[in-house]
């Protein structure tokens, strides 16, 4: 008997292969879902693993009792069928006898005169046989085929649904991100220490960018994450709260408000403020305003999926020398839009992200999901509308008491 393993796309392929490598008369023991192994095999779709058997000693002819085999594995009872069909022939014998008796055909054949209980005692001998012969042979392959796929299951790891999963689950963190963030914590640790074991992964999976900005600072992202109230908190921080000479610059013409928005903020903090129309003015704006000590530049919303309009974008910012670009994104969006805004802004080459209204959602898990999507360092967290107050750079036990939901912020 041959056991061969598959790892597959899915059961056509499964099928291709076992028919091909197993023949005809393979047997299909077991199926289950599978992940790739590695990290990278947590984000992505999973496989097929079908385990398939064949027994090399049967003869050709034996394909009636591997269908028996198949049947017995399906819930179906091949051997009382079987046995039906040949006390339907014993049967049958009986009424020819009993005819037989009634003519004189046989006549000439001696001790005739069979009772009831003797017609009922004629059976095929070699049918009796073949049924126990079969009857055997299908029990045997049974025991052993159970032994086997008994034997692999206790070698599999067990997949956990534990109380790890179920408090990431309740805080939004999204499927993918639990099954690597619940890799990463060791088999042998016991189930009531997992969630202790779960803080320590999540820290080392939590970066925090503390890089000291260099002149120019470009904020990016889409439309409705609070980008240009976030550029107007940073403002006050570098300038009211540090001290440094800040000069503010944006792109974003297109938004209704918006310039008029960060031209009253400029005016409040007594900040020099341009407006950018095209390339040349950009290169013109960061010459005019070279005494500052920081340039911010708000940037116009973008969707991630509009290619043209990101490549625009890109254009600009190859016109200013920085690596300070940070990617803005709310705490509020759907792990599925956080996953395709992330990978439709990275031909900007952004360094860091900033997470805003995090005092507008309950659960904090979108913070994990964005960094583990996106692998940059986090920059800064917003936490409420006020000016410049409700910007900060959170500290990694913080964060994880909030995706944890240990803490609220209110």
């Amino acid at each position: 008997m041959r056991i061969k393993k598959y790892v597959v796309k899915n059961m056509n392929e499964a099928m291709t292969r076992i028919r091909y490598e197993l023949g005809q008369d393979a047997i299909i023991l077991s199926q289950r879902r599978v992940r790739k192994p590695g990290i990278k095999g947590f984000f992505s779709s999973k496989l097929l693993e079908v385990t398939a058997t064949v027994d090399d000693s049967r003869n050709k002819d034996s394909s009636d009792s591997l269908q028996a085999i198949k049947s017995l594995f399906s819930g179906e009872i091949p051997i009382q069928q079987n046995i039906q069909k040949t006390q339907e022939d014993n049967e049958s014998s009986n009424k020819f006898i009993d005819n037989r008796n009634k003519t004189n055909f046989g006549s000439n054949i001696k001790d005739t005169n069979i009772t009831g209980k003797d017609k009922h005692d004629i059976k095929d001998p070699e049918v009796v046989s073949d049924d126990s012969k079969l009857v055997n042979e299908m029990k045997e392959m049974k025991d052993l085929i159970n032994s086997l796929i008994t034997k692999e299951n206790a070698e599999m790891p067990k997949e956990k649904s534990d109380e790890v999963t179920e408090l990431l689950e309740d805080n939004d963190v999204d499927k993918r991100v639990i099954e690597f963030l619940s890799s990463q914590i060791s088999e042998d640790v016991p189930s009531e220490e997992r969630v202790s074991a779960l803080r320590g992964v999540l820290k080392n999976n939590i970066e925090i960018f503390e890089k000291t900005p260099n002149k120019v600072v470009i904020l990016v992202g889409p439309t409705g994450v609070g980008k240009t109230t976030t550029i107007a908190k940073l403002a006050g921080r570098y300038s009211l709260m540090e001290k440094k000479k800040v000069g503010l610059i944006t792109l974003d013409t297109y938004r209704i408000g918006a310039v008029e928005q960060l031209k009253t903020y400029s005016e409040i903090m007594n900040i020099p403020f341009k407006v950018i129309f095209n390339m040349s003015d950009m290169e013109i704006a960061i010459k005019e305003f070279d005494y500052c000590d920081i340039i911010l530049i708000d940037t116009t919303g973008r969707s991630s999926k509009n290619a043209m309009q990101i490549s625009e974008l890109r254009a600009y910012l190859h016109k200013v020398a920085t690596d300070n670009i940070y990617l803005v994104l709310s705490s509020t969006t759907k792990n599925k839009d956080i996953e395709a805004i992330i990978e439709g802004y990275r031909p900007l080459n952004y360094n860091a992200v900033i997470i805003t209204k995090l005092d507008e959602t309950s659960t904090y898990g979108s913070v994990i999901n964005i960094l583990q999507d996106s692998q940059k360092p986090l920059g800064f967290i917003t936490t409420g509308q006020s000016v410049p107050e409700d910007i900060r750079v959170p500290n990694k036990d913080e964060l994880v008491k909030l995706i944890l939901g240990e803490e609220k912020i209110c």
